[in-house]
């Protein structure tokens, strides 16, 4: 049955997949975390009003580019998708959990979802294209 094995059959399709899987769960980290250094003092007021101390937005914005360029750049790739797995579900519960508001309830199942995209690159790595292949290789060699 190649429907079952459309992709993971064929090699070359399997690594251009995982690299755009790559490029598309890195791409909202990196752009919220610049967009937190463009607003910090509104996202630190944000996030003290749900509770959180705002001592924490510098390492909240370090993890989202450095975790964003990893996962971009398929480093250490199965450790930073389940780091960004558990920082996708806290942020659905800490800030999108008024799920009677369409826009929250929508932003909520986002991060669901990106959660579980993280998890599937957590189960099959990075793939070919990626720096994890690379020192794999010279690891190896």
């Amino acid at each position: 049955m190649k429907l079952f094995t459309l992709i993971s059959a064929q090699p070359h399709l399997q690594n251009i997949s995982t690299l755009l899987a790559r490029i598309g769960l890195s791409a909202i980290f990196l752009l919220t975390g610049f967009s937190k250094i463009e607003f910090f003092d509104a996202t630190a007021q944000y996030m003290s009003s749900v509770g959180l101390p705002e001592f924490l937005l510098p390492f909240v914005i370090a993890f989202e580019i450095v975790g964003g360029l990893f996962i971009l750049l398929g480093f250490l790739t199965q450790l930073t998708a389940v780091a960004f797995a558990g920082f996708s579900l806290v942020s659905a519960l800490l800030f999108h959990f008024q799920l009677d508001d369409q826009m929250q309830f929508l932003m909520f199942y986002k991060n669901i979802a990106m959660a579980g995209g993280f998890l599937a690159l957590a189960s099959i790595g990075a793939g070919k294209i990626s720096l994890d292949q690379l020192v794999l290789k010279r690891s190896q060699a």
